[in-house]
């Protein structure tokens, strides 16, 4: 691959292929910018599906726990398409209002880990959207996971939303296969938004593969106790809500793209070379 690529290259932090991925550019003396790795000068990315993708998956999680209580046993089907942010709020509504009576009138208890960022708030403002009261939503950030997981406190809650940003480091895992099986776990769904099971530093190590929004659930590892546990790893979420991310991102990404010419000395597009040449630089 000889020219200049701006896209998503989900390969520089050593996914699965990564180094047959980058030698197709590195061969030919090729250049990528990789969208996840255009970062400030504070190394904060400059454009990211973030919020979107939390959103998402937040709607997503509740649509998996309404199902679960009014369908026992089923898998989940296809999600529908939604037109607007909002048509799919609509939609969760409804299908928690379904679901309540059967769940002792009570909402479900949720945690978001990681609700700090752009994910995290994503995620907190859908469930705000759609009516969770704000005393069944808690929201863990490097302060309360800074101990080091695993974290017991992930079998009380009904929902778990993963969206912390994997980085290049290993961390203790969040929760595994052990520390779920007890009788007292109510956790019914994870929706892990970061969705990287194929990366060593997985801190969700309680699947492998992803599902889709024609079958958005896939089961977990075999965990002898407690209730059934889904599992929601779809790694492009931003697209049940296309037009909102689509204006999100591009208005993110536009002030950057249009200095794309000036490749100023100490600006984002400089960096970003220097990220892909230093992960070339580690090609066995």
């Amino acid at each position: 691959m000889p020219h200049t690529y701006i896209h998503f290259a989900h390969c520089f932090k050593k996914q699965d292929g990564w180094a047959t991925e980058l030698s197709r550019f590195a061969k030919a003396n090729g250049l990528l910018y990789d969208l996840e790795f255009l970062v400030d000068e504070r190394g904060a990315r400059v454009a990211a599906f973030g919020f979107s993708a939390g959103y998402a998956g937040a709607a997503l999680a509740l649509l998996s726990w309404s199902h679960q209580l009014l369908n026992p046993g089923v898998p989940q089907g296809v999600v529908p398409a939604f037109d607007t942010a909002s048509a799919l709020v609509d939609h969760i509504r409804s299908s928690i209002e379904k679901a309540l009576p059967l769940n002792n009138g009570q909402y479900p208890r949720l945690m978001i880990i990681g609700a700090l960022g752009r994910c995290g708030k994503g995620a907190g403002k859908c469930l705000a959207d759609v009516g969770i009261p704000e005393e069944s939503v808690l929201k863990w950030d490097l302060p309360e996971t800074k101990r080091g997981g695993p974290f017991s406190e992930i079998n009380g809650v009904d929902i778990l939303l993963n969206c912390v940003y994997l980085g290049a480091h290993k961390i203790p895992p969040f929760t595994t296969v052990e520390s779920l099986s007890t009788p007292q776990r109510r956790l019914r769904v994870i929706c892990d938004v970061s969705c990287d099971p194929n990366n060593e530093n997985n801190p969700i190590p309680v699947y492998s593969g992803y599902s889709s929004f024609d079958s958005p659930t896939i089961s977990s590892a075999p965990i002898p106790e407690g209730p059934e546990l889904r599992v929601i790893a779809i790694d492009h979420l931003p697209t049940m809500i296309a037009r909102e991310a689509s204006d999100e991102y591009s208005g993110l990404l536009l002030p950057s793209l249009l200095k794309l010419k000036e490749r100023e000395a100490e600006g984002v597009w400089t960096r970003a070379a220097k990220t892909f040449r230093d992960r070339v630089a580690e090609l066995p």
